[in-house]
């Protein structure tokens, strides 16, 4: 119970007064028990509006930003959508719950397989998990409704782009290692439409079309 009253305070007094209007995420956020995503000695800190460690030198978002790059991509339950950077399969769980289908990628192969496992005790069977370079997206099962990002470019991959179904929106931080900007592009007949939804800071986005390792 208590896990649970933390879960409501975060969404009705973090994330409504940072801006967060679909209700549909504010449920999914509610829903989703972060703290089981989170080494155990963090749990405390699990719902304060905060980025933690995660291991591998990666972190798990803090609730406010992974509520906010979710509700960009402004899904209606029926997309596929594809997520570059697993990480502790949070951001993972949340879309889960949204949309149809999710397929992740993830570079680190410890981080995908303890994502897994506990996507699979919570019964999230529509979503896949690879480990490959996220960089150069999933190909085999584009095109992708939504495209989310989770970790900061120095560029836009065109291989996102060319992965992204017409009509469809892509959310990537992007800019120097230090600090980002969030971006989302929406493709409409070939083109791309940018708009910047503001400042962040992630771990940086590392592969063939990111930073070097």
């Amino acid at each position: 119970m208590e896990w649970e009253k933390n879960r409501r305070r975060m969404v009705e007094f973090q994330l409504r007064e940072c801006g967060i209007r679909d209700e549909r995420v504010l449920e999914a956020m509610f829903r989703t028990p972060r703290h089981r995503f989170v080494q155990e000695a963090l749990g405390a800190r699990a719902y304060n509006d905060s980025p933690l460690p995660i291991g591998e030198g990666q972190t798990i978002s803090q609730p406010s930003l992974v509520a906010r790059m979710t509700e960009a991509l402004e899904l209606a339950g029926c997309e596929k959508v594809l997520e570059v950077g697993t990480g502790s399969g949070y951001q993972t769980a949340i879309l889960a719950g949204l949309a149809r289908r999710v397929y992740s990628v993830e570079r680190i192969p410890s981080l995908a397989w303890k994502a897994r496992t506990i996507l699979e005790s919570f019964r999230h069977y529509n979503v896949s998990i690879k480990v490959q370079d996220g960089t150069l997206g999933w190909p085999e099962n584009s095109p992708y409704d939504a495209i989310l990002v989770t970790a900061g470019a120095p560029e836009i991959p065109a291989e996102l782009i060319d992965q992204l179904e017409e009509n469809g929106r892509l959310v990537i931080p992007m800019g120097c290692e230090e600090k980002q900007t969030l971006f989302r592009l929406t493709k409409k007949r070939g083109r791309v439409e940018k708009e910047e939804l503001g400042p962040c800071r992630f771990v940086k986005l590392i592969g063939a079309k990111g930073w070097p390792e």
